[in-house]
């Protein structure tokens, strides 16, 4: 059997569904930052366990989790608004069971959705490591955290549903607003682009350790954000899912532009110029 870790924070809207989702475990916890609304109230009547903790950053809340007393060896961890499908449940409680001791996590594939379009060529980064074995597992960086798993890690065929859009764009917006601020202090600091090795970017035999280094090296590229958006139109293929893939670019080509004046607003301020 597998445990399920769902972090939330006022989250209401999505809770119900993303617990309906996982109906078949008989342990699911729930990590709240402190919800103001019904979040913590549904959860308990939906049998969950329910633990709060003040956040902090993104690494130490999900380093937190990993230490809940799970009740299996493996848990699934989740933001409210996924969904696994059936045919990932299923694969995930097949795979649990039989995998070696050596194996610490599984990679799965995730599909984001906007206007009901599943952005299929959209998506930046569509390959996250969700199931992981307790006590195999170690989160780093404050935002936009990145998973570091002591074991090897297989691949999953099913999919993972994510609906980021489900309360608005208005929502998503404010949300990588923040976002923005907390990757303009790292870039502004230096820690962004720690670790920007090209042979690492390329030929890392850890896909997330790849992941990083290419991120490290994109945040030195002049115009970032006009690099961001011509990427995902055109090489990636955002055209290709239509208006939903066309606002999707654009909104993240957005947020890398947040990321650069907000960083160039910080070194200003460091030097004493005018902002």
């Amino acid at each position: 059997m597998i445990s399920v870790l769902i972090l939330t924070r006022n989250e209401e809207q999505d809770l119900p569904g993303c617990l309906d989702s996982v109906a078949w475990s008989d342990d699911v916890h729930i990590l709240d930052s402190e919800s103001t609304d019904r979040t913590t109230e549904i959860a308990r009547e939906r049998g969950a366990t329910v633990t709060t903790r003040r956040f902090d950053n993104y690494a130490a809340q999900r380093n937190a989790a990993i230490q809940l007393p799970f009740r299996h060896p493996w848990v699934l961890f989740l933001d409210a608004d996924e969904r696994p499908t059936a045919e990932l449940s299923a694969e995930m409680l097949r795979v649990a069971d039989a995998a070696p001791a050596s194996v610490a996590g599984f990679r799965m594939r995730r599909r984001d959705f906007l206007w009901g379009t599943w952005l299929k060529h959209a998506q930046m980064t569509p390959y996250y490591v969700r199931l992981l074995r307790v006590g195999h597992v170690h989160y780093t960086r404050e935002v936009n955290e990145v998973v570091e798993v002591d074991g090897e890690i297989r691949e999953l065929q099913s999919p993972l549903d994510h609906f980021a859009f489900s309360k608005g764009i208005s929502h998503w917006i404010a949300k990588h607003n923040t976002y923005s601020s907390k990757e303009a202090e790292l870039l502004a600091n230096g820690d962004a682009i720690h670790g920007a090795s090209l042979y690492q970017a390329f030929f890392a035999r850890n896909f997330h350790e790849r992941r990083v280094a290419q991120k490290a090296i994109f945040y030195e590229l002049p115009l970032r954000p006009l690099i961001k958006w011509c990427y995902m139109m055109f090489v990636r293929g955002a055209l290709l899912d239509g208006r939903a893939g066309v606002m999707y670019a654009t909104l993240h080509s957005f947020y890398e532009f947040l990321i650069e004046v907000k960083c160039q607003e910080l070194l200003r301020k460091r030097d004493g110029k005018p902002i």
